[in-house]
């Protein structure tokens, strides 16, 4: 929890220095620019495909860690789980331990103590939503200078509105829905069991050790017929969604494993052993009421075709992300020719195309793109309200120059020939190209 949580709320905060012409946030959705930055990483809105790529490599890693530890996503890392645990943390800092709560709980009288326990915890539980709801809208903007605009009152009213939704949810699901949401309302516990089989790691009972349960005296000299369970119910008080483990495998099991620290501790007080309830697979259960020991977790649960199938699917989205990342490059360049009309005829015969030619500089600092054609080399380039074939374009931006490319009288191409031409587009500072084909639309005389 403390490290999911600190990822969430400090992230906005860490510094990434970019240049002078760039954001410093090292993480921030820039929606007004329509960019991503992710410390040294810059995504523009038609690198789409890294995001795409992200969401299936996360996609695959849910079906990895399902296969082989089953709902561990849901019990440790899923923000629903997190927010309910420090909701309940604080509840447990303010009203006192279970059976503590309980009594507050049953207290029909609403005496000035329990007024001030309830008031308190409820007013903390804001400060996280509203937290919350603070940490979600510096993601989209520099949260410095929203911060200090949200105490001003100077921020833009989406920013409150985002809060205030925020924070209510927060609050709602956390710390009153609670359970309710993993039962009732995620998608996730009803489509798990594709991803799992009878080798998957998850919470389970060890019924050949337990049964038959019951609270009789348990001694290594006793004739006692009972098994090690001794029905104190500590890990049915413990589940957050009220199941009972020893049923066996549930939809609403989140695979917390709370039961497993408090069967254990029971276990420690009355001399037995721990893991009673432990992490097992259905296929465990019955190779050790066998009599068998314990299986390999790495050659029988993680070492297995469907979980060697998906590690290497999302190793090799991965690596295409890399290579993507890496064959990326700084200057890019898109020509639509204009088609309205396809080619005009000049006063001196000449055939002039003009073309859009959208430039991006992905560098901090303003370049200058030369623009030249490559065909017929009797193709003459001319820049709109540009001197010469050099445009200067501004750092980390994108600039449409139209451009005409000409061809002399007597030159061009028979009528209604379309001429294959490549436009070049170099950078003059480090002399960095890249280029796009295109047609010449030709007449003759």
């Amino acid at each position: 929890m403390a490290v999911t949580l600190g990822i969430y709320y400090l992230t906005p905060w860490i510094r990434w220095d970019r240049g002078p012409n760039l954001p410093d946030q090292a993480v921030l959705l820039d929606l007004a620019d329509r960019r991503f930055f992710f410390f040294m990483i810059e995504i523009w809105p038609h690198e789409f495909y890294f995001v795409a790529g992200l969401l299936i490599m996360a996609g695959l890693g849910l079906f990895l860690f399902t296969s082989a530890l089953g709902r561990v996503w849901c019990g440790y890392a899923c923000p629903q789980t997190v927010w309910t645990d420090l909701f309940i943390l604080v509840e447990r800092w303010i009203e006192g331990d279970r059976n503590a709560r309980l009594r507050l709980h049953r207290q029909k009288k609403w005496d000035l103590r329990k007024l001030r326990l309830r008031m308190t915890k409820l007013v903390v539980w804001i400060l996280i939503g509203l937290a919350t709801g603070g940490a979600w809208v510096f993601y989209f903007t520099d949260a410095p200078t929203l911060a200090m605009d949200l105490v001003n009152g100077t921020a833009h009213s989406i920013a409150y509105t985002t809060m205030a939704v925020m924070t209510f949810t927060t609050v709602f699901f956390g710390a009153f829905a609670r359970e309710q949401i993993c039962i009732y309302a995620c998608p996730w516990p009803r489509i798990q069991a594709a991803m799992m089989d009878e080798e998957t790691l998850t919470v389970g009972y060890r019924e050949w050790r337990g049964e038959p349960r019951g609270k009789g005296k348990r001694t290594e000299d006793s004739n006692t017929d009972l098994g090690d369970c001794i029905d104190c119910m500590a890990c049915v008080n413990v589940c957050p969604v009220g199941i009972d483990i020893r049923d066996g495998q549930q939809l609403e099991c989140i695979t917390c494993a709370l039961c497993i620290d408090a069967c254990d501790d029971m276990m420690t007080k009355i001399g037995k052993p721990r893991g009673l309830i432990d992490y097992l697979a259905v296929g465990d259960e019955a190779h050790e009421r066998a009599g068998n020991p314990p299986r390999s977790i790495w050659k029988h649960h993680f070492l297995r075709p469907r979980t060697i199938m998906y590690t290497a699917l999302w190793s090799l989205v991965g690596v295409a992300l890399v290579v993507a990342l890496f064959m990326r490059t700084d200057i890019e360049v898109t020509v639509a020719p204009v088609r309205n009309p396809t080619f005009v005829t000049l006063s001196d015969g000449s055939i002039r195309n003009t073309y859009e030619v959208r430039l991006l500089n992905k560098h901090g600092e303003k370049r200058p793109f030369s623009i030249s054609v490559k065909g017929d080399p009797s193709l003459m380039v001319e820049l709109e309200g540009v001197t010469g074939e050099v445009v200067d374009v501004p750092a980390d931006a994108t600039k449409l120059q139209r451009v005409y490319v000409i061809a002399p009288n007597g030159s061009n191409p028979a009528e209604g020939a379309l001429s294959d031409v490549r436009v070049w587009v170099e950078d003059a500072s480090n002399g960095d190209r890249v280029y796009k084909d295109t047609v010449f639309n030709g007449k003759g005389n």
